[in-house]
């Protein structure tokens, strides 16, 4: 049986579920009539075309984001699904901050709900960085599904574990 790391948080009888569809060979059945197919955005200029559209949408106010790219480096099962970060430096006597939004290649191949889900999460960190109230009710501005998302994700990222696909 798999440790369910990431379910960690979750209470034992919804693991206790998800160890029954393992168990059943249903899981990746499941996932598959959920989110039959995959999104078309490949590329990390479409990925950047998609996450300043959001951006407008949603945060028009937030910090300008100088990079947004699919990052084959970030290993989810080990680390993150994305990452944001600031960077500043010091140039000449100003102050250059760039911001920077990395995407785990991984979701190149993922339906369309779980990249949306991973980007609305990274966007929200622009304007709240720590996972705190304020976050999470930015994210659901953004995504109204988003923690049906997340959960479903989980339960994707367990099921590659498992099987890899």
């Amino acid at each position: 049986m798999p440790t369910m790391k990431y379910l960690a948080g979750y209470p034992e009888d919804i693991k206790a579920q998800v160890q029954q569809l393992i168990r059943q060979d249903k899981l990746g059945e499941l996932l598959r009539n959920k989110y039959p197919a995959a999104h078309d955005i490949r590329t990390d200029s479409a990925l950047y075309d998609y996450v300043l559209d959001l951006k407008s949408r949603f945060l028009r106010n937030a910090a300008a984001i100088n990079k947004i790219e699919y990052d084959s480096r970030i290993k989810v099962l080990q680390h993150a699904l994305g990452l944001h970060s600031a960077i500043s430096r010091v140039q000449g006597n100003r102050l250059k901050a760039s911001r920077e939004i990395r995407i785990a290649s991984l979701f190149k191949e993922a339906p369309p709900e779980f990249l949306r889900m991973i980007v609305v999460h990274e966007l929200a960190h622009l304007k709240e960085p720590q996972h705190n109230k304020a976050f999470y009710q930015l994210c659901l501005h953004m995504e109204p599904d988003y923690h049906q998302y997340e959960f479903d994700l989980r339960l994707y990222l367990t099921q590659i574990e498992l099987n890899g696909n």
